[in-house]
Parts: C-alpha cells; structure tokens; sequence
C-alpha cells in the first residue's frame, strides 16, 4: 500500500479491435481508486471499434501519456496487430520502466511478451492463448491472476475485473479495493459452471476452440517469430 497522499497517473492502452470488457472491466475498478488520474492512451483519439463493433475513443495519443504509475494492457483479437508494431511495443516498454505496475489482461500479455516484459516472469493469459506464453519467456502460471513483482497478469475478460481489484489492493489498501468491489455489486453467480476448459462440457469447449483456430494459428505464428527476434 502507498502513501494515500501520493497521486497516481494510471493509462490503459486502447486499439482497434480490442475487446472491450478487458478494457471497461478493470475501468470500473481502476478509474475509482482515491487519489489518482485515469486515462485511455491510443496511437491517436480517433474513435475505434472493438471485436464486436462498440465504438471506443482514447482520450489522448500515446505520445501525450504522462509517465504512468500504472500500465494497464487489455486484450482482445486486435492484439495481433500490435505484436509487431514498433510504435505501440516502444511505449509500452517506455511505460514499464518506470510504473509501479504493469497490469495485463487476457491476451495483452502477449502485448507485454513482444515488449520483452515476460521474461522469467510467472504470468496467465486467456486460456486459448496460454500455450504461447513460452515463446515469451514466461513461466506460465494457469490462475485467475498471477502477480510477480511489478507485474500483474490476469487470464481471460472478466478475469481483468479481479486483477484491477487486485491492484486496487496494492495501491490503496483491501478495504479501499473491497470499498470498490462493492459499490460495483461484484459478487458472480454464473447460471452455468462452463467458465474455464476443465469446466465446460467437451461439446462446447471444441466449439470454442473451432471458432477460434483461424486467430490462434496467426498468434502461433507471431509468438514464433518473435521468440526468435528476443532471442528465446
């Protein structure tokens, strides 16, 4: 917990298809923690939309973010895109080396693995995705959210909910993170256990799976071609 007196500048990364509840989940939590400054960082303020057509708009560019006291990386199918854009990897490990926190949710991790910032590291990642962890160099953990020093990572969406709470802790203490929590009315009863791989039926898990091979053969490609580039 830091000093409560002590400003914190905290940014999240937006990008064309991303997903937004990676985005808007952690947004609840982190943009309600006392004392700080949130903002929505992209390459420039023209509106983008997420993997599902919502429309979503930064508040400034990259190059206008303050240094961050924390880095916030969502995830999302647009992730690809950045893997090897030597722009946004820049910024981000700009951002890193200086923040108390770097917070990734679902595939943002694989952001964070092109940056050079899972090496050694114990980090999660969206289930569909956790295989490539290695090619990174991180010690994949399968959890909800994996902290290791300065870096938190949680798996897939709503997962991103518990590590701003998470963070939240870190930064403000439990009962300013439990103050957040329930305010939102965060206390999930799913109707069904079908959330994770173990759990859902063998049907439903093969469907998920199919629908999405076509992104996950191109994140296998990309994470392969990037090993290599960090000498892996």
């Amino acid at each position: 917990m830091l000093d409560p007196d002590r400003h914190l500048q905290i940014g999240s990364l937006l990008f064309e298809g991303i997903d937004q509840i990676d985005l808007t989940g952690p947004f609840e939590v982190l943009s309600r923690i006392p004392n700080a400054t949130y903002r929505i960082y992209a390459r420039d303020t023209a509106p983008v939309r997420d993997l599902r057509g919502l429309r979503l708009t930064a508040d400034a560019a990259l190059a206008e973010a303050p240094p961050l006291d924390v880095l916030h990386v969502p995830g999302g199918y647009g992730q690809e895109a950045l893997m090897e854009d030597a722009v946004v990897l820049d910024w981000v490990r700009r951002q890193a080396a200086g923040a108390l926190c770097v917070f990734s949710v679902c595939t943002g991790a694989l952001i964070c693995g092109a940056a050079g910032l899972l090496k050694g590291r114990r980090a999660t990642t969206h289930w569909n995705s956790h295989h490539l962890l290695h090619h990174f160099g991180a010690i994949p953990v399968d959890a909800r959210v994996v902290e290791d020093g300065a870096l938190v990572t949680a798996a897939g969406v709503t997962a991103g909910i518990d590590g701003a709470l998470t963070v939240a802790a870190r930064l403000r203490g439990e009962a300013a993170a439990q103050l957040i929590q329930l305010y939102m009315t965060y206390a999930p009863e799913p109707p069904f256990d079908a959330g994770t791989p173990e759990r859902a039926p063998p049907a439903v898990l093969e469907q998920a799976r199919a629908a999405a091979a076509d992104i996950t053969a191109r994140r296998t490609e990309t994470a392969r071609r990037i090993q290599g580039r960090l000498g892996l």
